[in-house]
């Protein structure tokens, strides 16, 4: 059904309910329709930079939100996106003016966006810049939960232990089904030694809490210590059951991937290409079957996708483009090299096709499906 009738609002509101969805190509799909509609809309701009940082898309996050601040340079979301983007890009300094001009404009009472710039800075590792953002968020909303056990988890980062297990306790205070900051908290005080608080915060969790095995070891661990309940209790059968839905038992070609990935770790990059081809062809001949080339998927930025071997996709993407069909394939990659170092400040490998897609696809360029 035809959606032309929409304003420019509700293109971004559809977006936005697809974004938090996780559809994000039928995000896409939608701020493409809506920006053909209405080219100045500043929030759909806006919504297509943080579809595109999504899918990992960097560069064209980039231009999104660029464009966005062209129309607003003062528009919050845009200058956050822009920041987190430049912090993918590895420009963390850029990246914190963009999130400093967001606290000169005054939005230091948008707890949410606070909240989100400190956690963008926290993946970066970027701790003390991300440590003011969530104590922002505290000053506005001391009675947040999330903000102060965001502030706990920095404070353990930045090596400060006890502040960290007093901004958590605090956290807790405030809602005690706040059972990250219980498993964090757990986990910190076992560290320090201290067993038996450690276990009165790990003993108040349950199986489905936990989404690392960390945690369930050491429960495990101290019940027998400090509860001496012996090992084959039932008690333990709900926590071994999640232990194994966390840690799944590897098939023998998992295993045979594994040794290979640590034997390409330990040889040069040629040796261990040489060894992958080698490695497929004796599992072809082991399965009876003649070696075949292998297929790919690869989706352009425009959202089309291509498919075939690496050298058939790259001469997809030549063929497709008006201005390069006279050029051989390796001038279309040294040029496509250069245009994608000039956008991203990528550099992007240009000898042979695979090298090609997959440093266009580091660069944000393009997505590599399988």
């Amino acid at each position: 059904m035809s959606s032309s009738f929409l304003s420019s609002e509700e293109y971004d509101e559809r977006a936005h309910q697809l974004y938090n969805e996780g559809n994000y190509e039928a995000a896409l799909a939608t701020l493409h329709e809506g920006l053909a509609l209405y080219p100045h809309a500043v929030e759909l701009h806006v919504g297509l930079g943080y579809a595109r940082l999504a899918r990992d898309e960097f560069a064209w996050a980039r231009r999104s939100f660029e464009e966005a601040l062209v129309l607003d340079p003062e528009h919050e979301d845009g200058l956050a996106g822009l920041g987190e983007t430049m912090l993918r890009f590895g420009e963390p300094d850029v990246a914190k003016r963009l999130f400093t001009r967001i606290r000169a404009l005054g939005y230091e009472d948008d707890v949410e966006l606070m909240l989100q710039v400190g956690r963008a800075l926290f993946r970066d590792e970027q701790f003390e810049e991300a440590l003011e953002f969530f104590e922002v968020a505290v000053r506005q909303t001391p009675d947040s939960a999330e903000a102060v056990a965001l502030v706990g988890y920095t404070q353990h980062r930045l090596g400060q232990d006890e502040a960290a297990a007093e901004s958590l306790r605090r956290a807790l205070k405030l809602d005690g089904a706040h059972v990250e900051a219980r498993i964090y908290l757990g986990n910190l005080l076992y560290d320090r030694g201290d067993y038996e608080a450690a276990l009165y915060q790990l003993d108040q969790t349950q199986p489905e809490d936990h989404w690392d095995e960390l945690g369930i070891w050491r429960l495990v661990e101290l019940r027998k210590a400090h509860r001496h309940v012996a090992d084959g209790d039932p008690s333990f059968e709900p926590w071994e059951a999640r232990l194994a839905e966390l840690t799944p038992v590897a098939d023998q070609t998992d295993e045979l991937l594994a040794e290979l990935e640590s034997r390409f770790n330990e040889q040069d990059a040629q040796q261990s290409r040489d060894q992958l081809e080698l490695f497929g062809s004796l599992l072809n001949e082991l399965a009876g079957g003649a070696a075949a080339p292998t297929t790919h998927r690869v989706e352009l930025a425009d959202g089309r996708q291509l498919d075939g071997t690496w050298d058939e996709i790259v001469v997809g993407m030549r063929d497709a483009a008006p201005s390069a069909a006279n050029r051989s394939v390796e001038e279309f990659m040294q040029s496509e090299a250069r245009r994608g170092f000039s956008i991203t400040g990528r550099l992007i490998p240009d000898g042979d096709a695979e090298s090609f897609l997959r440093g266009c696809a580091d660069a944000g360029l393009l997505r590599i499906v399988h």
